[in-house]
């Protein structure tokens, strides 16, 4: 990418030297703005507004210290890669250092010699232009791979969503469970991550994946026949074994995927824990694997209190949906049975937030509609 500069770089002079003033203006005249700083003026005032390209600062002063003019000129609102060359007699060893440390990119001896001088101011202004550009280019590098960065996240979400919507539609769920239990499970977890027994685990990150995770914490139902997922009733003992497989297959299915990808990232350990583990109770009484208490992954015990919310609330084709205050008698009667007593409090104390995602959220009549003509087909033998 070419780098536009003024049609000709400016160059501050500070010095009080008349014959170093006039030996350097007319060594660099013919290429270059020449500026003096004044005594007492401010070196970023002049040229309508824009500072200086290159400083050349007399350090020789009588009764001044060049270390700590130059101290004061960087102290003003200049470009911190602004260069700036000494124009020194000889220095000791620990001059030479401490200018290295003020940044200060060359000496030039005293008295001046103007080819040198020239040579020497065209060599940094070919630095400075370099690293510039490479500044520039570094930037335009790194805006393109955030935009990419940020279109494949964009495609991975859209792709999680689309497959999580894929599962729903052969299921009896309303349209928009996914969206509601991804933000009951996003509130949950931002109130449970100043829990001393959850801190650990909720850092932002980690919300963030729960979040695009959610969705597919039913994705194995696709694994399960229409005769018994689309049943409108109870299911028989038979069915129920069938029907309790789908956790397993989302899981394996998850699994699978990261074994193609492979990658151990945390996005695919987290979503086959909630996938896997979200039907499990507090108690133990849960399934695929009757684990109880802190066994059950986290991710899992918010799972279940926003899938369980959400199917109380919901109407069926077989069912209406609960009250708000109704849904809350059941879950609080599941406190310390079903779920986490934690889960269950982060809960009481967002219900107006849960409400309002709910309302937020709801299903229109065309998308229960729609879900009404496809349970009606799919079991039309």
């Amino acid at each position: 990418m070419k780098i536009y500069k003024p049609f000709r770089p400016t160059v501050l002079i500070v010095t009080k030297s008349v014959t170093t003033l006039g030996l350097v203006a007319d060594a660099l005249q013919d290429e270059y703005v020449v500026r003096i700083a004044r005594e007492g003026e401010d070196p970023t005032a002049f040229n309508h507004g824009m500072g200086p390209d290159m400083v050349l600062l007399d350090v020789n002063e009588p009764g001044e210290n060049g270390h700590d003019i130059c101290r004061q000129l960087k102290s003003h609102a200049l470009p911190k890669e602004l260069p700036f060359v000494f124009l020194a007699l000889e220095q000791s060893m620990d001059e030479e250092a401490l200018s290295v440390e003020l940044g200060v990119v060359d000496h030039i001896a005293l008295p001046i010699n103007s080819r040198i001088l020239k040579s020497r101011i065209r060599v940094h202004f070919a630095i400075a232009d370099q690293a510039t550009a490479l500044r520039v280019n570094n930037a335009y590098l790194e805006s393109e791979i955030d935009k990419r960065s940020r279109d494949l996240a964009s495609m991975q979400d859209t792709t999680i969503l689309a497959l999580a919507s894929l599962a729903e539609t052969r299921d009896v769920d309303t349209a928009n469970h996914l969206r509601r239990t991804q933000h009951y499970l996003k509130a949950l977890a931002e109130s449970l991550k100043s829990n001393a027994r959850f801190t650990d685990f909720l850092t932002e990150d980690v919300i963030d994946t729960l979040f695009k995770c959610a969705p597919l914490h039913d994705i194995g139902k696709v694994g399960i026949p229409d005769r018994i997922l689309l049943k409108p009733g109870r299911y028989e003992p038979a069915e129920f074994e069938i029907m309790k497989l789908h956790p397993t297959l989302g899981r394996d299915a998850i699994g699978n995927a990261q074994k193609a990808a492979g990658a151990s990232l945390e996005f695919f350990e987290i979503a086959k824990d909630l996938v896997y583990s979200h039907h499990e109770k507090w108690d133990g009484t849960g399934y695929p694997l009757g684990l109880s208490g802190d066994d059950i992954p986290i991710p899992a015990r918010l799972m279940a209190l926003a899938d369980v919310y959400d199917a109380l609330i919901s109407p069926r084709i077989y069912k209406p949906g609960m009250t708000h205050q109704e849904a809350t008698k059941i879950i609080v009667h599941g406190n310390g049975r079903h779920f986490d007593p934690d889960v269950v409090q982060a809960f009481l104390d967002l219900e107006d937030e849960f409400m309002d995602i709910a309302q937020e959220f709801a299903d229109s009549t065309l998308d229960l509609s729609h879900k009404a003509d496809y349970l009606n087909i799919a079991l039309t033998p």
